[in-house]
């Protein structure tokens, strides 16, 4: 665990990208379809339980969440998406945030896709990789609840999403993970090292 994530706080919540901290610095976003586990894979990243809201009902993240690792160097905790439940004027406004927030944010450097490993590359994860791979935004695919998967499982899963991503370049990756079992951790804090040019320790 590196250490230098657990001082981690929240920042600000911003409906609307007009709403958000000053463009300077450096941000990695974190996104995928709600239920993924992407509110607790940032809490596990930065060894903070209730650092980001994670909810038994998909969909509760409707803010852009920006949270402080040092100063000017931040996380995004980006909206869900792909949960039909959500009322659909309500999901139209935050996707709207959204898109705003990824196509017009300088300081933005990595997306960290959050993909159930059990259900990777659902549509919505697909238009998210094309959306990116247009903007250009590099990618880094956190293969989230390994732990509910054998090994020849998570394996698979990977060499699935691996695959996958050759059409993409070289900007894109991916990994397994486990919030549960705190597995991949020093893998994806070696990519937000890299996106956030966290300086030495």
């Amino acid at each position: 665990m590196n250490p230098r994530y657990r001082q981690t706080h929240f920042l600000t919540s911003a409906a609307k990208l007009a709403q958000a901290p000053a463009d300077e610095g450096f941000e990695v976003a974190f996104a995928g379809r709600s239920n993924a586990g992407k509110s607790s894979a940032i809490n596990t990243l930065c060894d903070h339980r209730g650092l980001a809201r994670t909810s038994r009902t998909p969909g509760r993240t409707q803010l852009l969440n920006f949270f402080e690792v040092l100063p000017e160097r931040r996380l995004v905790d980006l909206p869900g998406y792909g949960y039909a439940k959500v009322a659909q004027d309500l999901k139209h406004d935050w996707q709207g945030a959204l898109a705003d927030y990824l196509e017009r944010r300088a300081c933005l450097r990595g997306l960290m896709l959050v993909m159930d490993a059990r259900h990777p590359l659902k549509p919505y994860d697909l238009q998210m990789l094309a959306w990116a791979n247009a903007i250009p935004l590099p990618v880094h695919v956190l293969l989230t609840k390994c732990d509910k998967l054998n090994r020849q499982q998570s394996d698979a899963a990977l060499a699935q999403v691996r695959e996958a991503l050759r059409e993409f370049g070289t900007d894109f990756s991916v990994q397994t993970f486990s919030s549960l079992k705190r597995w991949g951790i020093d893998e994806a804090h070696q990519r937000l090292d890299d996106w956030l040019a966290m300086p030495c320790r």
